[in-house]
């Protein structure tokens, strides 16, 4: 039996008219492959989707995360949506046959050619992994955009990831889907970038991954510094002599994309050509109807919308986790925010405190949701901390000065957060 190649990508479903364009792309040069969009929304019956050039959508709720609604809200849009890759990865690993492999995918990304030499690697590598540059920068200003960007957001980008169906790869995947349940948010500060992050430990943690250096693929403004782009006689793309796999238009709707396109590719005709074409392919999105269809999980079950602050305290607090394990529900959490919120957390409602507040919230880093993981819960608890303290005086003291120090910055709800 030949091998099946399944290759997926995760968004909202206002995102589908660019996952429709990534996947004519792929269905162009590889009809045979098996596309899915796993969806980090719901998948409502009211819409037809069999026009839709893929073979199956799955979404969020079909993905087996445990307590997934309590763990959604702890995201927001972007975060959930690369947090449950792992989770279909898991799910395509598992249902594929030896042989098969999973790719994924952006739904920002374009394939220009045929992608047979990915699919050829993972024959000998159970991971394949694309680096955000393959050869040194040499200015200082490419150098601070680019290798010090990477430093901070990941050597690896996760636009694309390669796995087969092989027992790494399945290890891989659990791996990679438990450290996304309770560390999968942008805190650059706390060593965390979304998914990505965890992907500069892979090639130590797993045996025999490839790291993809042709410069053909996930061509994009933060390596276009080191990469030759052109246009052959016969009109199609080339990378340093070779076809361009696959393009990421990433950043594209803020406008960063032209922004360091512009500084990047030191006006390279082809490179404003190919963002001119994307642009044409966008440029009436916006009247599509899916880009207008709001987000499931944006809203509490009154209609009245869910903010930022919301999200993080109840991912903070577990003691809200406990009361509130469907934190949508409107006569539940959010019946307890306009009660309690402004109380507990004057300071997020305070112009001028506002800032210096979500940067102590955020500078103790809590492993998100928890709810009924007992396996969860950090070392620091108040016991084992208090039982180091009589085994070493030494321990007690430092407790005491640490446990002031929270005190006097983050008051009673810091030591809550830190020691519970």
């Amino acid at each position: 039996m030949s091998s099946q190649v399944h290759v997926f990508t995760s968004a909202a479903l206002n995102y589908l008219p660019k996952v429709r364009i990534l996947f004519e792309s792929l269905r162009k040069h590889h009809p045979e492959w098996k596309l899915y969009l796993v969806l980090a929304d719901t998948l409502d019956v009211d819409i037809d989707y069999s026009q839709e050039p893929l073979d199956s959508i799955v979404p969020i709720d079909q993905l087996d995360i445990p307590e997934w609604r309590g763990w959604s809200f702890c995201h927001g849009i972007t975060e959930l949506a690369t947090a449950i890759k792992p989770f279909m990865l898991k799910k395509l690993l598992k249902e594929g046959e030896p042989g098969d492999q999973v790719l994924y995918m952006d739904p920002d990304t374009v394939a220009f050619s045929r992608l047979d030499d990915l699919s050829q690697a993972l024959e000998e590598a159970p991971i394949i992994l694309t680096p955000h540059q393959t050869f040194p920068d040499d200015t200082l200003a490419a150098i601070i955009d680019n290798e010090i960007c990477s430093l901070k957001h990941g050597i690896y980008n996760l636009g694309f990831l390669g796995v087969a169906v092989s027992p790494i790869g399945l290890a891989f995947a659990e791996w990679w889907s438990q450290r996304l349940y309770y560390f999968c948010r942008d805190d650059i500060p706390n060593g965390l970038f979304t998914d990505q992050r965890w992907i500069d430990l892979v090639p130590a943690f797993f045996p025999g991954v490839a790291i993809i250096r042709n410069g053909r693929h996930n061509l994009a403004t933060w390596n276009i510094t080191t990469r030759c782009l052109e246009k052959a006689a016969d009109g199609t793309y080339q990378v340093d002599g070779e076809p361009l796999g696959f393009y990421h238009f990433t950043g594209f709707d803020s406008g960063a994309h032209r922004v360091m396109a512009a500084k990047n590719s030191g006006n390279n005709p082809f490179m404003a050509e190919l963002i001119q074409w994307y642009s044409e392919r966008v440029r009436h999105l916006g009247d599509d109807k899916f880009t207008k269809r709001p987000w499931a999980f944006g809203r509490f079950s009154d209609g009245s919308p869910i903010n930022s602050d919301q999200r993080l305290i109840y991912r903070l607090r577990r003691d809200l986790q406990k009361a509130y394990p469907d934190p949508y529900i409107a006569s539940g959490y959010k019946a307890w925010w306009d009660q309690r919120a402004l109380k507990d957390f004057p300071g997020l409602f305070d112009a001028e405190k506002r800032q210096a507040t979500l940067r102590q919230l955020q500078s103790a880093l809590t492993p998100g949701f928890v709810l009924n993981d007992p396996a969860a819960a950090l070392p620091s608890s108040v016991g084992n901390l208090l039982r180091e303290a009589i085994k070493d005086p030494r321990t007690g003291i430092e407790l005491g000065r640490k446990g002031w120090q929270i005190l006097r910055q983050e008051g009673i709800g810091g030591l809550r957060r830190r020691f519970s």
